[in-house]
């Protein structure tokens, strides 16, 4: 039984073929302990079909809903991203290449759910914070930025210091 996202190659000439999966919530449910639970994206699969081997370009687009590491606030972040996978006929599994899939010759299908969940999680950025709005300001949350900013510690306003420590850091320093 093929799923959603498999890409039956079996009995197929050789040659390019277009393939369109729409990845949205549904999608982001089936992965347990995903930080993403909102999406609306396409991802086109472009495979050219060989004798020998699949050659897939996987072009993604659309946005997620994530958490703001700044503010802990919901955005939406765009998606836009290319990743190209060869899948290989045979029984080589020395996995020495992450780019390239083996598969037995007696597959008739194959499965890009995990593969593009991974593609869409790799094209997200270390650090998730809103973006600047047209105007330039940051897109956070105003009260929680206050919020923030009331509790930073300002060293330079902290008098009471223990003069050993003051010491310690002249060594860490090199300013002796």
């Amino acid at each position: 039984m093929s799923g959603i996202f498999t890409i039956p190659f079996k009995g197929l000439k050789e040659g390019r073929y277009d393939f369109d999966f729409k990845v949205d919530d549904e999608f982001f449910e089936k992965f347990e302990g995903s930080e993403i639970k909102e999406g609306s994206l396409l991802a086109t699969v472009v495979m050219d079909k060989r004798t020998s081997h699949l050659d897939l370009l996987i072009i993604i687009s659309g946005a997620v809903i994530i958490n703001c590491d700044r503010c802990l606030e919901m955005f939406s972040y765009p998606i836009n991203c290319e990743n190209r996978i060869i899948v290989k006929f045979g029984e080589d599994n020395s996995n020495d290449d992450a780019d390239v899939i083996y598969l037995s010759t007696d597959e008739h299908e194959l499965d890009l759910q995990q593969h593009l969940y991974e593609f869409i999680h790799l094209s997200l950025p270390i650090r998730r914070v809103h973006p600047l709005d047209k105007n330039g300001k940051i897109g956070c949350n105003p009260e929680m930025i206050k919020k923030l900013n009331e509790l930073l510690i300002d060293e330079e306003k902290e008098d009471n210091t223990d003069p050993r420590w003051d010491e310690l850091k002249k060594l860490m320093n090199n300013k002796n």
